[in-house]
């Protein structure tokens, strides 16, 4: 296996950037294009609250000083239902207070401003790691395999290559496999504020079950599907 970027697995990720200063913001979110498939940006705390409470994003990258309510506060009520989404603290708060509130949080990483670019490179790798469990290749079975790099399966040696959404989709039935995932979930993970039909949801599982084993996605009638590992 060759060796893996870990800022790929990034590329069908959608992210949450929370600064209050504009011109900061938009020049993180602009930096954040370059790895991410979708960035979105909230100037305070109750926009970022709203938006992070949707439960659709891969990762949360939080200023702490932002009006309303601080990001270690929006973060605190997010946790409460959300315990797995990487978080990257960008911060000019030194003092030790801000600091165990944060590893009070389980973050990724807290970088303080100001903050040279390989330093978020290295955040942005961490990230990468944790939403693969740092296993960059998944064994679904002893004859398929799933490279979070490559955005590949690989099915009886054969690898074969996904699509964004077909990868995006892929990953979060292997987070929460074996477990009931509803056409809502899908829904909103997938597309956020839009609205398809069934009919698109169904689309894209049929593409991605030609291209790794049919086996593994069980229909569940009128809920949505199972799968099974």
């Amino acid at each position: 296996m060759a060796e893996c970027n870990y800022l790929e697995i990034l590329s069908d990720k959608k992210v949450l950037c929370v600064e209050d200063e504009e011109v900061i913001r938009s020049n993180l979110m602009e930096t954040l294009e370059l790895f991410f498939d979708k960035v979105s940006g909230a100037k305070d705390g109750f926009e970022a609250l709203e938006q992070a409470m949707c439960d659709t994003y891969d990762v949360f990258i939080f200023d702490i000083s932002i009006p309303h309510l601080d990001g270690l506060e929006v973060l605190k009520r997010v946790r409460q239902f959300n315990k797995k989404t990487p978080i990257v603290i960008l911060s000019a708060h030194k003092e030790q207070e801000y600091l165990w509130r944060a590893v009070e949080l389980k973050i990724t990483r807290y970088l303080t401003k100001p903050y040279d670019k390989n330093s978020l490179i290295k955040a942005l790798e961490e990230v990468a790691l944790e939403l693969m469990d740092y296993h960059p290749l998944f064994q679904i079975s002893p004859l398929h395999s799933y490279d979070f790099c490559r955005k590949a399966m690989t099915c009886k040696g054969e690898m074969v290559y996904l699509s964004k959404s077909e990868s995006r989709l892929l990953e979060y039935f292997l987070r929460h496999a074996n477990q009931t995932i509803t056409y809502e979930q899908i829904s909103e993970y997938m597309w956020e504020f839009e609205q398809p039909t069934k009919e698109a949801i169904k689309s894209i599982v049929k593409e991605l079950r030609k291209k790794i084993d049919n086996s593994f996605i069980k229909n569940l009638y009128g809920i949505g599907y199972l799968f099974e590992v």
